[in-house]
């Protein structure tokens, strides 16, 4: 079966097919961004459709340039390095990397473009975790949690992608998120 990413940018629509697990359901989550000053900078939406999950996130206040963005293995966002969430989300064991022959870890997403005045808006639509049940669930017994990193990810340094620090961090929770 293959992964498909899917990343909305500003120039088109970045599609990428990397083997992974399916995804079930229509459920809804939510988590809010907050910086590593506890501060809620935006907010993380995930919602199950027939073909994956979309993960859309809208964001203001971090720096300019490229950004990684990863689903994290637990449900903890304790500042100010955020290091709490644990590690990338791979319940299947992989290696690091959208590029990595021997990877991806199912949290490894494509890079977040932050414009100029902080703000950086970003979707995907990705089949590597599931919001029901089963192997690749976000929802085990520690969750899981979306964290931005202060740099790019160069998609195959096992196990972090040279992305830089922690810089914001949400918990994945129940439900649909509020509107801010």
């Amino acid at each position: 079966m293959n992964r498909k990413v899917r990343v909305m940018a500003l120039a088109g629509i970045l599609t990428l097919s990397i083997p992974t697990a399916s995804v079930h359901g229509q459920d809804r989550r939510h988590a809010d961004i907050k910086n590593a000053e506890g501060k809620t900078i935006g907010t993380a939406s995930l919602r199950g459709t027939k073909d994956g999950v979309v993960l859309t996130i809208n964001v203001n206040g971090l720096p300019e340039g490229l950004h990684a963005v990863h689903v994290h293995s637990v449900g903890k966002c304790e500042g100010p390095a955020f290091t709490s969430a644990g590690p990338h989300f791979n319940p299947l064991n992989k290696k690091h990397g959208l590029e990595n022959a021997a990877g991806p870890h199912a949290g490894d997403l494509p890079d977040m473009y932050v414009e100029k005045n902080g703000a950086g808006r970003y979707e995907v639509l990705l089949d590597g975790i599931t919001l029901g049940p089963g192997e690749t669930s976000i929802f085990d017994a520690d969750g899981s949690a979306i964290v931005i990193h202060m740099t790019a990810d160069d998609n195959v340094t096992d196990p972090t992608g040279n992305s830089g620090d922690r810089i914001a961090c949400g918990v994945i929770t129940r439900g649909a998120a509020k509107k801010m």
